[in-house]
């Protein structure tokens, strides 16, 4: 009977733990990106590059991805409104996928955005990798970073943390139940892992 006590009190602790751990992970997040994500573009300040985070241009029935049309929207709106000069396209290139390529055509012959100021990175496979290139390979530091606002609290986390004058414009949200509480979900646990990793001084993969 105490060998079972004290396994219910262990997994009452560890759910406790684990409770506050996510509550804090998230507050961090919250607390070092605060006031520095926007969602009007009258009143974002210039930056000199957009960061487009890359996600797939269409979804597993084959129909087009809203969360990937609403990120290119977000991007013209700031390009034709003077926010920005230039844009990389971040995201993942493979055998017979390329986000990057992808986004630069939706912007190009959808949205009106000059193909010559869009430079594609076939490396961003994941949000950490996306930042650091922008960093590193591009050399850009003052940055408005374009997802949705759910994810740009992380990706501004990461480029905070990397010493990144970097802003975040909200694209409009996707606001079916399924996916919307699927992703908001998904995030909050991501931003945990985020700030594990950064604590440890370990990259995310």
């Amino acid at each position: 009977m105490k060998t079972a006590k004290n396994i219910v009190k262990f997994i009452f602790l560890s759910a406790e733990l684990g409770i506050l751990l996510i509550c804090l992970s998230n507050l961090w997040v919250f607390g070092l990106t605060n006031g520095r994500t926007y969602t009007k573009i009258s009143k974002i300040p210039p930056r000199e590059i957009a960061l487009v985070l890359g996600t797939s241009p269409r979804m597993k029935s084959g129909a087009s991805n809203p969360y990937f049309t609403k990120r290119m929207d977000a991007t013209a709106l700031l390009y034709h409104h003077g926010k920005i000069k230039k844009i990389i396209v971040s995201g993942e290139k493979s055998k017979g996928y390329n986000e990057p390529l992808a986004m630069k055509n939706y912007l190009v012959y959808q949205e009106g955005v000059p193909e010559e100021i869009i430079t594609e990175d076939p490396e961003g496979f994941n949000t950490y990798k996306s930042i650091l290139r922008c960093k590193n390979i591009y050399k850009k530091h003052d940055i408005i970073i374009v997802s949705q606002g759910y994810h740009n609290l992380r990706a501004l986390f990461f480029a905070r943390n990397n010493n990144m004058n970097a802003l975040g414009f909200d694209a409009q949200d996707v606001t079916k139940p399924a996916s919307y509480y699927r992703n908001q979900s998904r995030e909050v646990l991501a931003r945990v892992i985020a700030v594990v990793y950064y604590i440890l001084g370990i990259p995310p993969d």
